[in-house]
């Protein structure tokens, strides 16, 4: 079983792909390298083959990362399933989870929601995208500032307050503020979550 996160950036006309095509490479290239691992098409769209255990974490760290950019986020469907072809590169593969990770984003196109995801079992999809869709509540509203901060944390998660300060050159309060704003404290709750529940699902 494997997750495949497909994603399109929101607002990306209004902007110069320069201002963030090269922090979005940087961001998925830990994950892997391209095309194999992921690919960005289309100018603005991007497909990720990636475990499942990391797949949640993923998306909010990219959903992070782009929300760094005032103006700009990304919608993305969550696919877990399986993968029945392996092509040259991500784009070309196929399997039910890149099936349900392409059908999960045109869900979301219509139903105005940026984060979904769809596995075979529908009662644990319901639940997970009843919090998914509670959290992305404030992580939608996640200014450029706090969008920062949580893909800081997820990116340093033993690193301490005042060594995100100092990263950040401002004061160890200004971080705590930070985080509350951001409510990282219900990210990484809901990641926790995800990560004891997912491997109870069964293909």
């Amino acid at each position: 079983m494997i997750a495949v996160i497909t994603g399109d950036i929101v607002n990306s006309r209004g902007y110069d792909s320069t201002e963030w095509m090269a922090k979005l490479k940087s961001c998925l290239s830990q994950w892997g390298d391209t095309p194999t691992t992921w690919e960005i098409y289309r100018g603005d769209e991007i497909q990720l083959r990636i475990p499942v255990t990391e797949a949640l974490f993923a998306a909010i760290k990219v959903k992070a990362l782009v929300k760094t950019i005032k103006g700009l986020d990304i919608r993305m469907g969550i696919g877990v399933g399986d993968e029945s072809f392996i092509g040259a590169g991500v784009s070309e593969s196929n399997g039910t989870a890149y099936q349900r990770s392409g059908t999960t984003l045109e869900v979301l196109k219509e139903s105005k929601v940026n984060l979904m995801l769809t596995t075979a079992d529908v009662a644990y999809n319901r639940t997970l995208n009843l919090m998914l869709k509670l959290a992305s509540d404030f992580m939608d509203d996640w200014s450029t500032v706090s969008a920062e901060m949580v893909y800081l944390s997820l990116s340093h998660p033993n690193t301490s307050q005042q060594n995100l300060a100092d990263q950040l050159h401002i004061k160890q309060s200004a971080v705590s503020q930070r985080t509350k704003r951001a409510r990282l404290d219900l990210v990484l709750e809901l990641l926790a979550y995800y990560q004891t529940t997912i491997n109870t699902i069964k293909e």
